[in-house]
């Protein structure tokens, strides 16, 4: 496993975080692009839910102490066992806030073979169009939370 160092204070737009799973690229793509799949691991609740371009993807959070919040996305683009990738309201756990003016930030997953499996990266950009008063929080707190959310698919992977 090689994770990149988390930067505390954003340098940039975006947050870009890598990780080498020893498993087929078929695996690992599937474990990104079945909706069920990706909420295992990710833990969200997306039982009957389908990832497709176009598609929004609504699921509760199964996540100790943000059961009320949403996994909210659209999916914007898939290119089997390649890229998917997804917009959605970074870092939205406020309870009674609505983010729906917000811009939305784009999520996209990349697969590359790599010695004994798959380099899976993860980048999150446009950081830049938040509102200032949210900008930095999601940052870090996403920043974070790749690193956390990529060792969860290589162990849900892994564990296949």
């Amino acid at each position: 496993m090689n994770m990149e160092t988390t930067q505390e204070v954003p340098t940039s737009d975006s947050i870009e975080r890598s990780i080498h799973i020893r498993a087929p690229r078929a695996r690992v793509w599937q474990a990104l692009s079945v909706a069920e799949e990706h909420g295992k691991w990710f833990g969200a609740n997306l039982a009957g839910q389908v990832f497709a371009p176009g598609q929004r993807v609504l699921g509760q959070l199964t996540i100790c102490g943000h059961e009320d919040v949403m996994f909210d996305v659209t999916v914007e683009r898939m290119e089997p066992e390649r890229l998917l990738s997804y917009r959605w309201h970074p870092y939205a756990i406020e309870p009674g806030v609505d983010y729906s003016a917000e811009p939305r930030t784009v999520v996209t997953f990349t697969l590359a073979d790599a010695d004994g499996g798959t380099l899976l990266t993860v980048v999150e950009s446009g950081f830049d169009q938040l509102p200032p008063e949210r900008r930095v929080a999601a940052w870090r707190m996403n920043a974070r939370g790749w690193e956390a959310q990529l060792k969860c698919v290589e162990r849900y992977v892994v564990a296949q």
